[in-house]
Parts: structure tokens; sequence; C-alpha cells
């Protein structure tokens, strides 16, 4: 079960995203065909962190809601879970998430154009996000610890009781940005180790953000998580560039009283 919720849940939501830049328009577009997606070829290799747009910074009360999901290749290809996750379908889950400014040489970011060096860059509090995300979904006894490689931003390590783990790492990402819409994508592989087997896989996330305005400072956001098959399935040829399994999420920021203290 926990391996289930695990692909189907917690990956689908890691705040971990993008900073090369997509041709304009691909990323809304590709949200826009839901549910007939192949991979995504305009991203490019991660490096560094992402940089969010200073309108997210500070602490969110985040309420994130499954809205739709699909298996492409059913009923020839189906993965683990995905049946069972149609209970989620509608059920508000909620949970703290925080951005925050660093310095640009943090994680080897290098410095952008327009950027400030003294004021920072505004990015994701990776531990804090994916702690409270994880314990959100799976419950607070399940989750031991999140750890960030102090090397790379992009590779994360989440423990878990029973000597299990999930390995996540950033291979792949791109964005679009207008002054009140934050678009990105980021492709990662997965390992999950600690089971009666090791399981691997490919995860593409794709988030828009939208600020309704700086006088009323909600964000509402549209996600999909698409997943893929790895080399090591042997169902990976058939598959082919086709994702197996797609989950849309209804997200909504609002400013949480820590943004304050």
């Amino acid at each position: 079960m926990l391996v289930k919720l695990i692909l189907s849940s917690y990956l689908m939501l890691l705040f971990l995203l993008t900073n090369g830049d997509a041709q304009a328009g691909e990323l809304a577009e590709r949200l826009a065909n839901f549910p007939h997606w192949e991979k995504l070829t305009s991203v490019k290799p991660a490096e560094g962190d992402l940089v969010y747009p200073d309108w997210m910074a500070g602490t969110w009360q985040v309420t994130s809601t499954l809205v739709d999901l699909a298996a492409p290749l059913a009923p020839d290809i189906i993965t683990p879970g995905f049946e069972g996750n149609r209970s989620q379908l509608n059920q508000p889950v909620s949970f703290l998430v925080r951005f925050v400014k660093v310095k640009p040489q943090i994680f080897g970011i290098k410095t952008l154009p327009k950027i400030d060096n003294q004021s920072g860059i505004l990015v994701a509090d990776r531990v804090f996000n994916s702690l409270n995300l994880s314990k959100a979904y799976l419950g607070d006894k399940a989750v031991l610890a999140v750890k960030v490689d102090p090397e790379s931003p992009n590779r994360q390590i989440t423990l878990f009781r029973g000597e299990r783990q999930l390995v996540s790492l950033v291979t792949a990402r791109t964005t679009e940005n207008t002054p009140n819409q934050f678009i990105t994508t980021e492709v990662f592989q997965q390992y999950f180790k600690g089971g009666s087997r090791a399981y691997f896989n490919t995860v593409e996330s794709t988030t828009a953000y939208h600020l309704f305005s700086r006088a009323n400072p909600k964000i509402e956001a549209d996600q999909v998580t698409a997943v893929y098959l790895s080399p090591q399935d042997p169902d990976y040829f058939t598959a082919g560039s086709r994702p197996v399994a797609l989950y849309r999420y209804r997200l909504e920021f609002v400013p949480s009283v820590q943004s304050n203290q």
C-alpha cells in the first residue's frame, strides 16, 4: 500500500521545479491537451535549483485535490495502485509549503540576468515542503525524514519506517513565465527500495501557477503528473514514449499565518 501511495500521490506533487525555458505556450498547450500526452522533448538537463517568481515568496497553506486520472494504455498496462487511487478523486489534502530567498551560489546556482545577488533568489524549501507533503498523504508515523543532497538540490531521499527509502533525481526541466503565471515541467527518476522488490520509473510533473493579483495574494495551480515506465520494466518498449498513468490536480494556495512569523 505504501508503494502505491508514493507512486501515485507523494511524488506527483513535489515542488522542485524548473529553470530552463520552453517555447512560448508549449507547456500551456500541453496542459490543455490532457490526457493526450507524449514525452516532452524540449526539456533541458537540470542544473541548479528552480528560481520561482517573487510573488510566490512566503509560507502557504496548500489544498490539493485529485480531479482526474487516466491510464492511456489500459487494460494492457496499468501501474501499481492506479485503480486504488480512484478513491482519492475529489478528496482534498492540505499541507504547508514555503519558498525562501537564498544566495545564487547555493547548490551551484548561476547568477541570472537582472537578479540582485544581495537580495537573493527565490527557491522552494525542499525539506520542509516534501516532509509536509509526504506526511499529509502517508501519515506522520510513516515518514522518518527527508534529506536533500548537499551537493545538488536535484537529488532527494525520503526515509520511511521499515528501512524503506525513496530516491528521487531530477534529470530535466523547462518553464514558461508571464507576469501572473508561472508554468513548470520537471522530469525525474524515482527509485523505491526496501520492499519485496525495488521499483523504478520516470515521472514528469507539469504545473501552471496563477496569481490572482498582488492585492489578493491567492494562487491557483493546475498540475498534471505523468508516469512513464523505466527501461527495467518488461513493458518499456511496448509503452514507448507514452505515459502509463496520468494524474490531474487542482492546487489552491492561501497565505499561512506562518508568513508573518
